[in-house]
């Protein structure tokens, strides 16, 4: 099997990704320091789901919290230093209106998650190795495994396909997928890079 020709140009471009390039996103506080933001067209993330399920999902045996993923730099480097600069250029101007001490480094990873029932149906809680994390929503038809962060009593049970939200990692936001119901899941998980000496913009 191989990537279809409209999903290798989307991919390989970046076509498609972004309905306003040149507009501004807001980020909107959906819980106490979570904001959600416009990222992927509905499109682009279909493509990126199928890109992913011909390469395969592979728990990772030495992860911490092994989930069923696949890195966007397995997929495409090309499209992982897509989503490297989005981040760096349309995300993080907004995230730093809110915290302006954070400096961008680049990715620490970037890859697609999927919930499937007899293979992964959760994720236990757990907070991540970044600077700031996000997640973005890239299909909807199932129901269950909602993004759970307890301490802020919120779920992103209703976050709209293709929307980013955005959260400090390491210390205030453990968060966790509860149980997968019914169809399957799949999500972007991105992890921005810790700060360093060596800055990427």
């Amino acid at each position: 099997m191989t990537v279809p020709p409209d999903d290798l140009s989307m991919l390989l471009t970046y076509g498609g990704a972004v309905d306003d390039p040149d507009g501004r996103i807001d980020a909107v506080e959906v819980a106490p320091e979570i904001y959600r933001m416009p990222f992927w067209t509905t499109a682009f993330c279909a493509a990126v789901i199928r890109a992913a399920e011909l390469i395969g999902f592979e728990p990772d045996p030495d992860d911490p919290v092994p989930g069923h993923e696949v890195s966007l730099a397995t997929i495409s480097p090309v499209l992982y230093r897509s989503v490297e600069y989005d981040v760096g250029t349309r995300v993080w101007p907004r995230l730093q209106e809110h915290w302006p001490l954070i400096e961008y480094r680049g990715l620490r990873d970037a890859f697609v998650i999927r919930y499937l029932p007899g293979e992964q149906e959760s994720l236990r809680i757990h907070q991540d190795i970044a600077q700031v994390s996000a997640t973005v929503r890239l299909n909807d038809g199932y129901e269950g495994a909602a993004l759970e962060f307890p301490r802020q009593g919120y779920d992103n049970r209703d976050q709209p396909v293709g929307s980013l939200l955005a959260w400090p990692s390491l210390v205030t936001h453990p968060h966790e997928a509860g149980a997968l119901v019914s169809g399957v899941k799949y999500g972007l998980t991105i992890w921005c890079e810790l700060p360093s000496d060596t800055a990427i913009y």
